[in-house]
């Protein structure tokens, strides 16, 4: 094993869950429209196993939603994600440097891709065999050993996390500071921007230091 993780960053575009799946399943960064498609048929097909409280919104309503290129994806559409290629979704959450596993449960998988979350935004994570290399030479699924780890690579993806953890390199959504982009007031923390999207219909909101 030679090389390097690196960080491939997917655009900030309200898809970056599904084009950062693209990415390491199939080395293409224009999935999202495809696989919003691919979750939103998943869970139509099984209204019994995607309820309303699973959800978290009525079946039909969901599928409407998750097809709007607005929207965000997280557990739930990685949790299909999963299930549709076949290979595990490891999620690495910069700000706790957690590793959430999604298509673990009984899969029995034998290959897995890695993801960085930084709080708001997901990029693809690669093994690359040298600094600056082009994204062709990437090596973006990992074969699964019988101890469920994928050796080495994964203390490198960990120790990854860790140093983009300690650069502060993830944004703390309870206390971040945001500016409505319709009317300028600022806002601390996604819950306010949540309760400010539901009074006023804005959602339009950046980041301000």
């Amino acid at each position: 094993m030679e090389g390097i993780i690196v960080r491939r960053v997917i655009p900030s575009d309200n898809s970056c869950l599904f084009n950062a799946v693209g990415y390491v399943m199939e080395h293409d960064k224009q999935k999202a429209l495809e696989l919003r498609q691919v979750i939103a048929v998943t869970v139509r097909s099984d209204p019994v196993k995607y309820s309303e409280a699973f959800l978290g919104k009525p079946n039909e309503q969901y599928c409407s939603w998750i097809l709007d290129s607005e929207k965000w994806g997280g557990a739930i559409e990685l949790s299909i994600l999963s299930d549709y290629y076949g290979r595990e979704i490891a999620a690495y959450d910069i700000q706790t440097t957690r590793c959430d596993l999604y298509g673990q449960q009984d899969r029995n998988f034998s290959e897995r891709v890695m993801l960085l979350y930084d709080g708001l935004h997901y990029d693809a994570l690669a093994m690359s065999p040298f600094e600056g290399a082009p994204e062709e030479f990437d090596q973006t699924i990992f074969s699964v050993h019988n101890d469920r780890s994928i050796g080495p690579i994964e203390r490198l993806a960990q120790n990854y996390v860790k140093e983009q953890h300690r650069q502060k390199k993830f944004t703390d959504t309870a206390n971040f500071t945001l500016r409505c982009g319709v009317c300028q007031i600022g806002i601390k923390g996604q819950k306010e921007a949540a309760d400010h999207a539901k009074a006023t219909g804005h959602v339009n909101f950046q980041e301000y230091r």
